[in-house]
């Protein structure tokens, strides 16, 4: 366990510079640690794999240099942006008995969670908006979405997401911390940190409610509206294929909308509400492990095209790996 300097064991808040924070996760299940642990690093390693395909899949084959497989290569680096960020160091909590994450360490691994969180939240609405240009404006969808404009909408969603890191990381920390410093967490976030205070938080809370407003509510308003107008023009499609083709990379997205706006804003919007004190970590559990696994196996599960590159690209790998046994012998 992480020790704490004297003036801190004392106090009621962290008067001095804190050594560290205790993550508690499932500490009262040792059993269930040892299972999880397992259970991680096989998501964990699947993540990299079904994350890194479609990265490498988007810039080696021709066929996917299209501006929704360039968004979603990014999507794809997010996420692994983000189990990187939270992993390695769950794992190291959940094998032993020590909690601990260093004073530092948990401030960069909270900035670097509300940057790549808010980058996804803007990414999303960029993904929408591309869909409907693609869909609602076909015959513009080349001189809009240019290689130039899908750059700068990258870059404005990092930026997002870094402005929002910036703001809200040392707020977060200048709060009058219990003591203990421990978090009923598996990581750092704002949520269980707001939750480990011993005064006041009412204007943390507030701007907490703002952020949520412009990174969850905001964004799904303008997602869901678009996918408004993607319906109407879906209605008007002659060709079915072309409607199936479309229908299914648009439920794709939505899934994977649906996913990342009701856990954060379960927890993010409210943190000192019964469900997220209650249920917090297990939100924080499946988004930090289950979503961006799923994000991948969304979009090339339901995607044809992925699927027919994937398929393309193992019968080539295999056809190399003969010729090569042929040689040999």
């Amino acid at each position: 366990m992480t020790h704490f300097e004297p003036s801190e064991a004392t106090g009621s808040t962290n008067k001095s510079f804190p050594v560290g924070f205790v993550l508690l996760g499932y500490s009262e299940f040792p059993q269930l640690e040892m299972v999880l642990f397992w259970i991680v690093i096989f998501l964990y390693t699947m993540i990299i794999l079904s994350n890194v395909t479609i990265i490498l899949l988007s810039y080696m084959n021709p066929q996917l240099y299209t501006p929704m497989y360039f968004f979603l290569s990014n999507l794809s680096f997010l996420d692994l942006c983000f189990t990187t960020t939270v992993v390695p160091q769950m794992l190291f909590n959940l094998r032993g008995p020590d909690k601990s994450i260093t004073y530092p360490g948990c401030i960069i691994q909270l900035g670097m969670v509300l940057c790549v969180g808010a980058t996804q939240s803007v990414m999303l609405v960029v993904m929408a908006f591309d869909r409907y240009v693609a869909i609602c404006q076909p015959l513009r969808y080349t001189i809009i979405m240019h290689p130039q404009f899908c750059w700068k909408l990258v870059l404005t969603s990092w930026l997002s997401g870094l402005i929002e890191s910036v703001t809200q990381t040392p707020i977060t920390f200048q709060l009058p911390f219990c003591a203990h410093h421990c978090l009923d967490d598996f990581l750092c976030q704002v949520p269980s940190l707001v939750r480990l205070t011993c005064g006041d938080t009412s204007t943390t809370e507030w701007q907490m409610t703002i952020s949520a407003v412009f990174f969850t509510i905001l964004p799904m308003g303008l997602i869901l509206t678009s996918y408004g107008y993607i319906a109407q023009t879906l209605g008007k499609i002659q060709s079915e294929e072309g409607r199936q083709k479309a229908i299914a990379t648009c439920s794709s997205h939505l899934t994977v909308v649906f996913m990342f706006y009701g856990t954060v804003a379960m927890v993010y919007t409210d943190p000192k509400n019964q469900f997220a004190s209650k249920h917090g970590k297990f939100v924080g559990f499946f988004f930090t492990v289950i979503t961006p696994l799923l994000n991948p196996l969304i979009y090339t599960l339901r995607n044809k095209e992925v699927k027919s590159v994937l398929q393309r690209q193992l019968r080539k790998g295999i056809s190399i790996r003969k010729k090569k046994k042929k040689l040999i012998f």
